[in-house]
């Protein structure tokens, strides 16, 4: 190893110092020899790389490989690379049962585990590999919560599937359950897209929650440009992965930090590409997630305020035609964040990852043109971002919902009111709903569920059976970056909180309108104050263990459903241990 790290690096500043500097920390050596280190690894900077493998998911299962990339790249700039793995709850598989109760909550657990393994070994960066929803904002969590320096990278979207000649995802089956109990589709046929839908490793291949957020990663600053778009079998993806190990010991002997990066204008960029791309209403929750690490006041209607005035550009799935894929096809998150640039929607003095802005950044990106993936923001599918936000006497604390797609932006209809999931599946399934109606799926929230589950079981069964645009659904609970339709969730306050959503009764009337941003109950202030009165909090089945400690201390949706009092409370940040 090269003799030249001590005068590169100095160890008197770093956290690393506390495990390998001085005759004390002889015990400490010990272990690392243990493992094969070298003297001259031991002097060098230490360089956490952790990635969310595991084999429960093909979202995740290429990760263990890419870690392998990043770190010859850490090696290469005189790091020593430590690798190690978090937990995650892959969605696809939580989805529609009780296992979705864990999902939000992997979030806080993945930001914490990172940080406590983090400060429990004293590493001097980190670089972070991610590939389902909740690890990508888990992960950037950790970054800014422990401010040392740190590139996130994106594991990569799965390749379409094919099925009877067109391309598909996992929400094409999720939506076949309902066509096949409306006598619609064959056994034959459920089975056979079943087989065909996911054809390879990555993440999710719409426009759903993980392919947002890897956006989010590039348009924040903490991935590298580029980095996002590439499919998780592509070999090149290494390249990113060995580059970004390079990037973060740049980053190290420049001493630039998350927090130097994630600032409030890039956290506007970022709510930015959420709109743009029409992506996952997950989004307005985990950027004021993520916002609240720094102390940085950046709730739910902040980020809609900013959804409200970006165009929709990018056509993709599930409200548009085309798949991630097709977005790398001609040139990735460049072009996306090249378009918003152009079109003057993006901050472009915000420092990346590479050390440069922005602007920067994309100075040799150009529009490509002959291609209708994404369009220019002089022509965009729709003058107001993908999502919007919605406020009113049923949603004080706001709601959201995504309108990529969708023609009609107003909705009136009489409540049909379900106290959990599996009740609202259930009706929809057994064809008991009534078009016109309006679905409240309640005490679904981060507190009564716990967990706020997402919804895509219920939704995508709706447009299965035909019914996607003939009756709304609002909820405390969540919805998944592939639901359509009429579809509002974290409703707030929550119904076990005693928010207005738990106060309904099946029969009053809920108008909707998503171009006003509105969410109202036709019910007087006298009402619900009275209904208020008379209503009584729940117990949820879950009286100990992890879900019930979450319960405990999480906060509304509208601040990120978060557990902790974040950066305003700080009086240290681990980086400057």
């Amino acid at each position: 190893m090269p003799t030249s790290a001590k005068a590169k690096f100095d160890k008197s500043k770093l956290p690393s110092r506390h495990t390998t500097v001085g005759p004390e920390r002889a015990p400490h050596r010990s272990y690392l020899y243990a493992m094969g280190l070298s003297e001259a690894e031991i002097k060098q900077p230490l360089v956490g790389v952790v990635t969310t493998w595991n084999e429960a998911a093909p979202c995740n299962i290429s990760l263990a490989r890419q870690a392998q990339a990043v770190k010859r790249g850490v090696a290469a700039a005189d790091g020593t690379p430590r690798e190690f793995t978090t937990i995650t709850v892959t969605d696809g598989i939580a989805m529609g049962h009780a296992g979705m109760k864990s999902s939000l909550v992997s979030r806080e657990i993945i930001a914490d585990s990172v940080e406590l393994t983090m400060r429990g070994h004293c590493y001097d960066a980190l670089v972070g590999l991610a590939g389902c929803d909740k690890s990508l904002p888990g992960l950037m969590m950790a970054m800014v919560r422990l401010n040392v320096p740190s590139v996130f990278m994106y594991g990569g979207t799965i390749l379409p599937g094919r099925f009877k000649g067109k391309d598909v995802t996992v929400v094409d089956v999720f939506e076949a359950v309902g066509t096949h109990s409306a006598g619609k589709m064959s056994d034959a046929d459920l089975h056979e897209l079943e087989c065909a839908a996911c054809p390879s490793a990555g993440s999710c291949g719409g426009q759903f929650t993980a392919n947002t957020m890897a956006c989010v990663s590039e348009a924040m600053g903490l991935a590298l440009p580029g980095s996002a778009g590439t499919p998780a079998p592509y070999e090149s993806r290494d390249l990113y992965a060995e580059a970004s190990g390079e990037a973060v010991m740049k980053l190290l002997k420049a001493r630039l930090r998350p927090r130097d990066i994630v600032t409030r204008k890039a956290l506007e960029n970022a709510a930015v590409i959420v709109a743009a791309s029409g992506g996952s209403t997950n989004g307005a929750l985990h950027l004021p997630a993520i916002a609240h690490e720094m102390g940085i006041d950046f709730d739910l209607f902040d980020v809609c305020d900013i959804f409200r005035r970006t165009p929709y550009i990018a056509d993709l799935k599930p409200g548009g035609r085309y798949v991630a894929k097709d977005m790398h096809d001609i040139g990735g998150v460049p072009v996306l964040m090249r378009a918003l640039l152009d079109g003057g929607f993006l901050h472009p003095d915000c420092r990346t990852v590479t050390g440069k802005t922005i602007a920067e950044d994309l100075k040799g990106v150009k529009f490509p043109k002959n291609q209708d993936v994404v369009r220019p923001t002089s022509a965009p599918l729709s003058p107001t971002g993908g999502v919007v936000g919605l406020r009113g006497n049923l949603a004080p604390d706001g709601a959201v919902v995504k309108v990529a797609g969708m023609k009609k932006l107003q909705f009136t209809g009489k409540a049909r009111c379900f106290d959990c999931e599996e009740d609202a599946f259930a009706a929809v399934v057994g064809r008991a709903i009534k078009p016109g109606e309006v679905i409240v799926i309640r005490y679904e929230g981060p507190r009564g569920g716990p967990g706020m589950r997402e919804m895509l079981s219920t939704t995508s069964a709706l447009y299965g059976l035909g019914m996607g645009e003939e009756v709304a659904l609002i909820t405390d609970g969540r919805f998944s970056g592939g639901t359509r339709g009429f579809c509002i969730g974290h409703v707030g306050a929550e119904a076990a909180l005693g928010g207005p959503i738990g106060l309904l009764k099946d029969g009053d009337v809920i108008a909707i309108d998503a171009a006003k941003g509105k969410l109202q109950v036709d019910l007087t202030a006298g009402e619900l104050k009275s209904r208020r009165a008379k209503w009584k909090p729940r117990q949820t089945d879950f009286q100990s263990g992890a879900l019930w400690r979450y319960a405990q201390t999480v906060g509304p949706a509208r601040y990120g459903a978060v557990t902790h009092p974040g950066g305003k409370a700080e009086t240290h940040v681990y980086a400057d241990i």
